[in-house]
């Protein structure tokens, strides 16, 4: 996704210190997106029932309902990207966060820039492929329809999200060989995006169980990384 094509976008800032949110939302509104606070999850889960914005940055430690309680809630209905804020001692929560279903996370104190460039970043990783590929891949009985973006395990189909899709088709391209965990953070989260490799690991265990029978195919290479036996 262009930058450009980046404006206009809507994106909902869930926040409860003001200057934090504030500063947030002025150096996003110069990017061009479309930004709306709530300092509360009940009031953010309102405005979200209203009008479903295109990505949400959302801080874990908040009054009542925490971050991970308002993500599971998300998560359940809604897929669009959720960049989580937490404090720099909370990696923990930060992990069981990428485990819930968000798509990155970022440690407070942060810069603007480093906030800019990860909010970018999801929204070019949710972004559609600009050729679709086509025909299918099949390893056992786990089968990708490439033109259709569907798989399916067993006849069943599999709801992946875009990360777990995307390191899927990687590995079940190159069967039988080894990807470290800096290789498919390059491969598939872009080279620019600032991950952690742990939403690597958290990303092939939520795909290894979205796999069933199948997911002893996704092996562990100790001291490498990762790769799907053929």
């Amino acid at each position: 996704m262009e930058d450009q094509n980046i404006k206009g976008f809507r994106l909902l800032i869930v926040e409860d210190e003001d200057d934090i949110a504030q500063l947030m939302r002025f150096n996003l509104e110069e990017e061009g997106f479309l930004v709306t606070v709530s300092n509360n999850g009940m009031e953010a889960l309102g405005k979200i029932e209203r009008n479903i914005p295109d990505a949400m940055i959302l801080d874990l430690m908040l009054p009542g309902l925490n971050g991970l309680e308002i993500l599971k809630k998300i998560r359940a209905k809604y897929d669009f990207p959720v960049v989580m804020v937490t404090a720099r001692s909370a990696e923990t929560d930060a992990v069981l966060g990428l485990e819930l279903g968000a798509d990155d996370y970022i440690r407070k104190p942060f810069s603007p820039r480093e906030l800019v460039a990860r909010v970018k970043a999801v929204f070019r990783r949710k972004a559609p492929p600009r050729e679709t590929a086509q025909g299918t891949i099949s390893r056992g009985q786990i089968e990708m329809d490439l033109s259709a973006h569907r798989v399916k395990i067993k006849g069943q189909e599999a709801d992946l999200t875009m990360i777990e899709y995307k390191l899927l088709q990687l590995l079940m391209e190159n069967t039988d060989i080894a990807f470290s965990r800096d290789k498919l953070l390059d491969r598939v989260w872009g080279r620019e995006v600032y991950v952690s490799d742990r939403a690597v690991d958290v990303n092939i265990k939520r795909l290894r169980s979205k796999l069933g029978i199948e997911k002893e195919r996704l092996e562990t290479v100790r001291g490498v990384g990762y790769r799907f036996r053929g």
